[in-house]
């Protein structure tokens, strides 16, 4: 193994020997790789959230069940989008629904849900506009616009 130290007289690069005890090595922390593993499930939850879409449905449920019908007013979107979110929104376990004659009644399948939801909202709050700045994950990052 070498290194790069130095350049020779005539610009080239020198390269010294390292000795062995001298080996780069990343350290990774015993227990990071179960860490990561038992929080894989709330990053799922989050990013089951991550569309706006879905949060102003959550929200919109969070006052109370509804139909897809509903939402669409409510929400002023699509009914293929609505029914779509609904859908991934199943798929997670974060809303029920029950047939109400041809239709579907939809719920909360976890009331802590809107307490999530306020607790986000007081985080937001209390960032002022550093979340919505960010460069990875901010409004202009994910194409959103601002409030």
């Amino acid at each position: 193994m070498t290194a790069l130290t130095a350049e020779s007289a005539a610009g080239q690069p020198v390269h010294e020997p390292v000795p062995s005890y001298q080996r780069r090595m990343t350290m990774i922390a015993p227990d990071a790789g179960v860490e990561r593993v038992e929080l894989a499930p709330a990053a799922a939850l989050f990013r089951s959230l991550g569309d706006p879409a879905r949060l102003m449905i959550v929200r919109r449920l969070a006052s109370g069940p509804a139909r897809v019908t509903d939402l669409v007013s409510v929400l002023g979107l699509a009914q293929s989008t609505v029914s779509k979110h609904l859908a991934c929104l199943r798929g997670c376990g974060l809303v029920t629904s029950e047939p109400a004659g041809r239709a579907s009644v939809f719920h909360l399948a976890q009331p802590a849900l809107a307490e999530m939801l306020t607790a986000a909202q007081t985080v937001r709050a209390a960032t002022g506009n550093a979340v919505a700045l960010c460069p990875d994950w901010g409004i202009d990052a994910c194409g959103g616009e601002p409030e």
